[in-house]
């Protein structure tokens, strides 16, 4: 595997770097924690006519047809800065769903519209049961007529409350293996009997409980094959998972920059306190997690986007950086003493991140389960 970055990837970086730090800066990022939806039309419009919408979709779609490792350097770029918004559901859970499972006609129909920022989607997996195991999907989608009739509760679906069209995973067939009898269908949220409710959650992101009470969708809506959705749920659920650990290691960098720069000119006992050892042991402790981090977000990032076998990669990849991305926010808060906690400070607001983002597609406890199987355990 090759870690450097080519020209255009160097340029994605780059210029996404630059725009964020102009267009989103915390006071931005503190905003939008109170807005009900989370971002605004203007930003969004940017984020559009950049082209990031449709930077993994193919052309013919409207996107830039770029690799899905191109898409976690952007992705990056954009734990560093914390950008709020619907980016992740829309593109990840709900286009990437469409592009992998999709026919032609829901193709033409929603992906154009993904790319040029007119639709915002999402996908409704995880259950009151709390795990991403095919086990633990109880919605129910049953047959009548031409159509289904889905009943069921998805909670922490994100950004459903702005969401103009949901990949609802349910199951249309009982079977001793809980893989089989899966089924994904496109749901308008607005349709009748699902009700959205938000929820209040530790990074004040947009998370929603939905329920759906005698769902009328037409046969139409099924995405990919009846009964054999769980392939296209678990690659989502892969595409997610590194996603994820591309948006804590951007974070991590950030927190680790912080620190540094703060110990440098925070003074105590006549001198900075960056020149005690303890201190430098912290930060040099989290350099350390964060280039860890690195390397196996990108390995696993490089490998998936490749369609590589990636099951083990992943897993090591989301239990090393949930756990990596935690230790970095403490150390940085030990570093920077009880002021670090405070909301006056930007590193609270990476901390706070940092809890939704361990536990999304499957905490580190799930991810060694993973690895010990992988080992033959």
């Amino acid at each position: 595997m090759d870690l450097g970055f080519d020209e255009a990837q160097q340029m994605l970086k780059n210029s996404a770097r630059e725009f964020l730090e102009q267009e989103c800066p915390t006071t931005f990022v503190r905003e939008m924690e109170d807005n009900e939806r989370g971002y605004t039309a203007e930003f969004w419009g940017k984020i559009a006519e950049l082209g990031w919408l449709g930077l993994v979709l193919p052309e013919e779609y409207g996107g830039q047809g770029l690799s899905y490792f191109d898409l976690t350097l952007l992705l990056e770029e954009m734990g560093r800065a914390m950008v709020p918004g619907p980016f992740f559901s829309t593109v990840i859970l709900g286009g990437m769903s469409i592009l992998e499972a999709g026919n032609d006609a829901q193709k033409s129909e929603y992906l154009p519209q993904i790319a040029n920022g007119n639709l915002i989607a999402t996908m409704a997996l995880t259950e009151p049961t709390a795990t991403y195991e095919a086990s633990g999907i109880e919605t129910t989608a049953t047959k009548q007529g031409d159509g289904y009739v889905i009943n069921g509760t998805k909670l922490f679906v994100p950004d459903a409350q702005g969401a103009d069209v949901m990949v609802v995973v349910a199951r249309t067939q009982k079977s001793s293996d809980p893989t089989q009898g899966i089924t994904a269908f496109l749901v308008d949220p607005k349709a009748q009997g699902v009700t959205v409710t938000p929820l209040v959650t530790i990074a004040a992101d947009k998370q929603a409980e939905v329920e759906f009470k005698d769902v009328s969708v037409p046969a139409s809506a099924v995405l990919g094959e009846v009964d054999q959705g769980w392939p296209t749920v678990k690659r989502i659920l892969d595409l997610g998972a590194v996603g994820k650990c591309a948006e804590m290691l951007g974070g991590a960098d950030r927190v680790l920059e912080m620190t540094v720069d703060y110990v440098k000119e925070r003074v105590q006992f006549g001198r900075p306190i960056g020149s005690f050892q303890a201190i430098q042991h912290h930060c040099a402790n989290m350099a350390i997690d964060v280039e860890g981090c690195r390397y196996v977000t990108y390995q696993a990032a490089w490998r998936t986007s490749e369609r590589l076998p990636s099951t083990t990669e992943i897993a090591i990849a989301k239990g090393w950086v949930s756990d990596a991305y935690r230790r970095i926010c403490a150390l940085g808060h030990q570093s920077h003493g009880a002021i670090g906690f405070t909301r006056e400070y930007d590193l609270q607001l990476f901390t706070r991140r940092a809890k939704t983002q361990e536990v999304s597609y499957g905490d580190s406890d799930f991810h060694r389960e993973l690895v010990a199987q992988s080992l033959g355990l």
